[in-house]
This record gives C-alpha cells, structure tokens and sequence, in this order.
C-alpha cells in the first residue's frame, strides 16, 4: 500500500489546506487483505508517518456507525501506519498487488513525485495487478514511459469525478481538479451517472476506483482476481 506523505493541499490562492490519507480507502482494503491472508507493507515517500485526514472522520466519511469502525480500524494498525517503509527501498515486484488509496494528499505529493511516478510506470508495464483508488490515479500524472509519454494514456480509469470533488466547499480553489487532469492525460475515464456510488473499472491490470464508497469493491476485485489467478494447492 502506498500512501500520501503529506499532511496538506496546497490552493491556487497559497492557501493551505490540511489534508493527507482519508479513512475508510486505507482502513476497509487493509481489512479485507488481511482477513484474506495476504501480508500488507505500507510505503510512503521518505518513509514518513502519513497523516489521517480529519474530515474523513467527520461528516463527509459517512454515517457515525461507519465512522466508527473505520477509526477503530485504524486505530488498530496504528503502528503500522506509524512505521512505514521509505518509498524507494521497495521492490515493487515482490509485491502481488501495488495498491494507492487516495484523500487530498496525493495531489500534494504523489503527482509530482519521480519515484512513484517509476514505480507506476514499471508496474503498469509488468502486468502485475495495480490498484489506484479516489485521488490516487493523480500519482499517474508523475509517471513516463520509455518513449517519454505518459503509459496510462488510453487506459480505462476512473478517479474521484469533478462534481464529487465540488461537494467540497474548498474545490473551487483548487489548482486542478482529478477529472480534468485524467482526460488531459489521455486516459479513457469513465465514472458513475449518481455521485458517491461505487464504481470500479478494471483494464488488464490496472484497477480504478472512483470514491470512498468504492474502497471495499475495489479491495474484493483484487482479491478474487488474484486468488483466481494463483494455481490451487
């Protein structure tokens, strides 16, 4: 899993607005990956502790039940989250799935940064399964291919779309929006006709996530598709 290091979003005003991972992306996908027995190691870059964006547990992140569970969860593996692993130490080909999940962050740091950006590009090429989630797919933005292009244009995706972005009252400052940038990159995109309903879209090995809400599909299409692909014992 590999988060946003940062702890902010920075506005097209210079305003600063505090930001990082949100919630329910990290915490339903490490659930369900662990109760499928798969072993998580989480990255960022410069091996920072990445920061839980509050909003994610407030009013935005859902009804209070789930908010609950999800900060339980969270709390959980805090330790793990406390102590992640620097970015580029990772071999992301000992890894069976390569999984971004999203908040604001991602459009602080990750797409922008030269290691993610190498990390995406060589993964998309290998074949092996690639998972991006929400904000996530603005890490693409960082990535290059051998011939100098972007290797996700013309690939199907989907990301957190403009009108969802819009609920939040702080969008209209931002200095890009994700919809947007994905089209201007090529990418095939695609999202739900009704905002904040799951949609997950899936092209060769490359798997998409529009939202929050699309976290626990996202995470079991993985896992069904991983498990299929593994001879049975």
């Amino acid at each position: 899993m590999v988060l946003t290091a940062a702890d902010r979003w920075t506005l097209k005003d210079g305003t600063v607005h505090p930001s990082g991972f949100w919630a329910e992306e990290v915490a339903f996908p490490h659930r369900a990956f662990t109760k499928a027995g798969w072993e998580i190691t989480i990255a960022t870059p410069g091996g920072k502790a990445p920061t839980l964006d509050r909003l994610s547990l407030g009013i935005s992140g859902g009804m209070p039940g789930k908010r609950r569970e999800v900060e339980r969860y969270l709390d959980g593996i805090q330790d793990e989250l406390a102590t992640p692993v620097p970015l580029d130490t990772v071999d992301a080909d000992a890894f069976d799935v390569v999984f971004y999940p999203g908040g604001h962050g991602p459009m602080e740091d990750l797409a922008y940064d030269e290691t993610s950006g190498a990390l995406l590009a060589d993964r998309l090429a290998s074949g092996r399964p690639l998972a991006l989630l929400c904000h996530a797919p603005a890490a693409i933005t960082a990535a290059t291919g051998p011939d100098g292009k972007n290797p996700f244009a013309g690939r199907r995706m989907t990301g957190l779309s403009n009108r969802e972005e819009l609920l939040n009252r702080f969008a209209w400052k931002a200095p890009w929006l994700l919809e947007d940038r994905l089209k201007e990159l090529g990418v095939d995109y695609s999202k739900t006709l009704i905002p904040l309903r799951p949609h997950v879209v899936v092209d060769g090995n490359l798997y998409t996530g529009q939202n929050p809400q699309s976290s626990e599909e996202l995470a079991d299409r993985l896992i069904a598709d991983v498990g299929a692909a593994r001879p049975s014992t």
